[in-house]
C-alpha cells in the first residue's frame, strides 16, 4: 500500500455520529431564534416552549419530541413515535404570537368547536395569543396533546372502524 492509499475497513471519522451533531446544530440554531424574539413576545414563546416540551411528556404513546426550525419557526415533531402533527410557534407582530398547525388537518377547526370563546385564530393554520395575557394552560395543553397524537388518533380511529374480521384475520 501506498502512504496516500486508504486501508481498507478503517473508519474515515471518529468523531459524533451524524444524528448526534445534527441534534446539537438544531438546537444551537433553535436557541438562537429565541434570543433573537424581543419582550414580551420572547417571554410568551418560552413559556409555550416549556408548555409543548411538558404536554409531550405527560401524554401517552408522543415519546421523544424533535425541536427544530421549520420556516425558521421553532418546530416540534414526534419523529419517534409520528403519533402527531408539527406544532410550530413565532411571533406574528410586536404583541402577538400564534401556535400553528398543519392547515390540512382538522385541528384548528376541532379547537374552535371545543373553545369558540378562548382565542382568536389564524384560518385554519394557528391560534393566535396576545404576548402579554395570561392563557387558559388546560386548554391550551388540550389542544396541544391533540395535536400531537392526531396521527395516533386517526390510526386508532381507523382501527375501531374496520370490521371484526379484517381485524382479527378471521
Amino acid at each position: 500500500m501506498t502512504a496516500t492509499s486508504k486501508r481498507p475497513g478503517k473508519p474515515k471519522s471518529l468523531g459524533k455520529p451524524k444524528s448526534a451533531a445534527k441534534d446539537r446544530s438544531s438546537a444551537t440554531a433553535v436557541d438562537a431564534v429565541f434570543k433573537a424574539y424581543p419582550h414580551p413576545a420572547k417571554a410568551k414563546l418560552l413559556a409555550l416552549r416549556r408548555l409543548i416540551l411538558a404536554t409531550a411528556k405527560a401524554t401517552p404513546g408522543v415519546g421523544r419530541i424533535e425541536e427544530a426550525l421549520k420556516w425558521g419557526q421553532p418546530s416540534y415533531l414526534t419523529t419517534e413515535t409520528k403519533s402527531g402533527s408539527t406544532v410550530r410557534i413565532d411571533r406574528v407582530s410586536a404583541n402577538q404570537c400564534a401556535i400553528y398547525f398543519h392547515c390540512q388537518t382538522d385541528l384548528v377547526a376541532t379547537f374552535r368547536e371545543l373553545y369558540p370563546d378562548q382565542w382568536s385564530y389564524g384560518g385554519n393554520r394557528c391560534i393566535l395569543l396576545s404576548a402579554e395575557d395570561k392563557v387558559d394552560e388546560a386548554a391550551l395543553r388540550h389542544c396541544i396533546a391533540l395535536a400531537l397524537t392526531y396521527h395516533l388518533n386517526k390510526r386508532r380511529a381507523r382501527t375501531s372502524a374496520e370490521p371484526r374480521s379484517k381485524r382479527t384475520g378471521t
